[in-house]
Parts: C-alpha cells; structure tokens; sequence
C-alpha cells in the first residue's frame, strides 16, 4: 500500500511538472525536450530528489512512448511518398549520412569506447529531430517555402534509414556476431519490403480492417496492432520502434488521419515521459567531463548540417537564400538521437552523458540556426571585399584612350 501511494504521488509530480515545462517551454517558443532532459537529470541518480517508487511504471512508459513516437511518424507518410522519395533524393540521403554520421563515429573512436559505441553514436550525430524541425518550419512560417520539400525529403529518408540502422544496432548491442548481425538485417529488409509492398498494393485492406466511425474503436484497434506488432518485433530482435514505424506506414487516408488526431495527445505524454526517463539513468556528474567533446561535436555537425542542407537545395535548383536556410533548419536534434543512445546506454553507459549533453546543445541551438542562418550568410556575402581592379597594361585599349 505505502508503495502504490508512493507511487501515485511521483507520478502525479512527474505528470504536473511536464506539464508545467511543457506550458512554460511554449511561451518562450522553444521544444520542451531540454526541459524533460533537465528534470530526469534533476530526479534521477545523482539528482536533488531522486524518485524511487515509479521508476517501473515510467521505464514501460518510456517503451510506449518510443512506440509512438514511430508509429505517429509512420502515419505521416504513405508508402508510395516514401519510394517516390526514395527514388529521387537518394543522393542528399547518401550525402546526409556521410556528412553526419562520420563525426559521431569518429569522436567514439577517438575516446576510445570501441567500434560498436561508434555504430551508435553515428547514429546520434546523423539523424535531424523531424519534431523540432516541424515546428520551427511552422513559427517561421516557411511551410510554403521552395526548400522546404528538400528539408522534408532527407527527413523522410532518415526516418525511413532507421527501419535499417536501428536492428543493426540493435544485433551489435546484444552481442551477434557477423552470421546472426547478417540474419538480422536479412529480416529487417524482408519485413520493410513486406510492408511496403502491403501498403502500395493492399493499404486500402489494411486501412479497412481497423477503420471505425467511432473514434474509441479505432484507438483500441490502432493502438492495440502497433503494440502487437512492436512485440513481435522485438522478439524477432527487429526492434519495437521499426515494427510501430511499419504499422504506421501500412495505414493510410482516414484511419490514418483519425489515428494521428487521437493518438497525438497519448503520443506527446509518454514521449515527455521517456525523455524524463532518459534523463532520470543519466548521472548529472557524468555530463561535465564529456562536455567538451559534446560542443566539439555540436559545432562539427552543426557545419556538416548546414552543408546537407545547402547541398541538397542546390541540386533541387533552389536560390542561394533557400538553400542557405534549408541548412540551418537541418541542425536540430532531438528525440530520435536521445531513443538511439537510450538503446545504447546498456552497452556503453558513457553515451548516455555525451548525448543528453549534445542534444541540450543543438535543440537549443537548431530553432536559432534556422533563423539566423541564411541573413548572416547574406551579410557576410554582401560584406566580402570586391577585387581591385586590374592595372591596364601598356598598349592596351585602355591606355591608348586614357
């Protein structure tokens, strides 16, 4: 009984001071995430108070909102947008990684954690926060904008990466070796390309099966398949957020526009929670001593981001302004950096520091980028030093008339 009341009184503090953050991070027109990431710091291990009690009940909800989070991102796409995508902005996509991910495996490398600590934090380094991009596009009002179908395609194929990046993870971690990391991957294309041969030729089926015009029908059948096939998943050692991005792919038209208004509040409360979760198994001590690495790596992928961006836009034929702020709206990082390195803390406890310390860094300082950007690449275009002038040589046109 003491643990249960215990329990209910952390959660409900947990709860009301997301809530607060959540209220107080809107009105200053930043992402909350930050927010969430400090007040795990400040009740987890090492923190003023830590929580004891509800620490189970907040690690299953962190699961469910990892599940959601792909599941609501999954909706927003169909699956012929995403080939279509695929299809044509596959270079920016190569070009992205490279860029990206090299720095992050670079700088595990050089600190020494070994290369399967460096498989992870590419991944942290690499993948752009699509939340926090979405709503800096919206404040700036640059939903209209030529560049912004550029953003939204390397987007697209970062997210859909992960259907391949996070298994391979997901083996490496758990210790496979070449033969059972090769098996993995095997059933993760075979499951990606079921899906999406599913979607294109039978999404309307699928679409059917758990449609309903009364809205507590369709979040329980919804809900209920995405966590049915996010264990499945798991247990198949695919991962339970590449089974909820697969079921959120497979539904389209009205199931998947009705699933997305209902399940968006349900996604941004265990979301919240998982941050909170994070932060809560992150020892603030730890940040300090991997600080100076976390603004090295802020600073480098910040550039490399920006050059993405910039790279992207010019072979889409996009102005030099709209390529300029493509970049800068690129730099963000946010929740799917945090859900890679919560999956690799158990291997290397390490990131979990460097992690929550470099996406404090670049969520605060994305929203700042895309909109400082492109006037302080113009200003320091228009103020570049014009060259002189050639002295006429002797016998030219120029001398004979001067």
């Amino acid at each position: 009984m003491h643990d249960t009341t215990a329990m209910l009184i952390e959660l409900g503090a947990i709860i009301l001071a997301l809530g607060l953050l959540g209220r107080f991070a809107g009105r200053v027109g930043f992402s909350p995430i930050p927010l969430y990431l400090l007040a795990g710091l400040a009740f987890g291990q090492g923190g003023i108070l830590p929580l004891r009690a509800s620490e189970e009940f907040v690690a299953t909800g962190a699961e469910i909102g990892v599940i959601l989070l792909l599941l609501l991102l999954g909706l927003e796409y169909s699956a012929s947008e995403l080939v279509t995508t695929l299809k044509t902005q596959y270079p920016s996509g190569a070009v992205d990684f490279v860029l990206n991910a090299a720095p992050g495996a670079a700088m595990a490398l050089l600190l020494g954690w070994g290369p399967v600590a460096a498989v992870a934090l590419a991944g942290v380094t690499w993948i752009s926060s699509s939340g926090v991009i979405a709503k800096v596009l919206g404040d700036l009002r640059r939903l209209g904008n030529r560049e912004t179908p550029v953003i939204l395609g390397v987007l697209v194929l970062e997210d859909l990466a992960m259907a391949v990046y996070l298994p391979i993870l997901t083996a490496l971690l758990a210790g496979a070796g070449l033969a059972g990391g090769a098996v993995t991957l095997l059933i993760s294309l075979g499951t990606v390309g079921a899906v999406l041969y599913v979607a294109l030729r039978h999404g309307r089926l699928v679409s059917r099966a758990v449609s309903s015009d009364n809205a507590e029908m369709l979040l329980l059948a919804v809900l209920g398949l995405t966590l049915l096939v996010a264990g499945l998943a798991q247990q198949l050692h695919v991962s339970a957020a590449v089974g909820a991005f697969l079921v959120g792919i497979a539904l389209s038209g009205e199931v998947a526009e009705g699933a997305s208004s209902l399940l968006t509040p349900l996604r941004d409360l265990f979301a919240a929670v998982f941050f909170v979760f994070f932060g809560l198994h992150t020892d603030p001590a730890a940040i300090p001593p991997v600080l100076l690495p976390a603004l090295a790596l802020a600073a480098v992928t910040t550039l490399t981001k920006i050059a993405t961006g910039y790279w992207a836009s010019r072979r889409a034929g996009i102005s030099p302004r709209g390529r300029w702020r493509a970049g800068g709206t690129l730099v963000a990082r946010g929740e799917f950096s945090i859900v890679i390195a919560g999956l690799a803390v158990g291997a290397e406890p390490r990131i979990g520091p460097l992690a929550t310390a470099y996406v404090l860094i670049l969520v605060i300082l994305g929203p700042l980028a895309a909109r400082w950007t492109e006037p302080l690449a113009r200003r320091a275009t228009h103020r570049r030093p014009r060259p002189a002038p050639v002295p006429a040589k002797c016998g030219s046109p120029v001398s004979r008339t001067g």
